[in-house]
């Protein structure tokens, strides 16, 4: 650990961070956005199907009829 590269980003006080450096070079404080949790089953956390690709697509063509019987009633 102490070995490992440090992140080096300018801190408040005009010094270099001294925190451990990760793989994009910065520290967990300085390196920036997250890329996420993985897509699809990878996460391990699916389990009713409610947000599935499949089940999205679906909801929003159910609604996009209800839009289009609810214009339909109004003329």
């Amino acid at each position: 650990m102490h070995l490992s590269p440090r992140c080096g980003a300018k801190t408040r006080s005009g010094t270099p961070c001294s925190g451990p450096a990760m793989p994009n070079g910065r520290c967990r404080m300085h390196g920036g956005a997250s890329p996420g949790a993985p897509r699809g089953q990878a996460n391990g956390m699916y389990r009713h199907g409610r947000y599935t690709g499949e089940s999205l697509a679906q909801r929003r063509m159910v609604n996009m009829w209800v839009r289009v019987m609810r214009q339909a009633a109004q003329s």
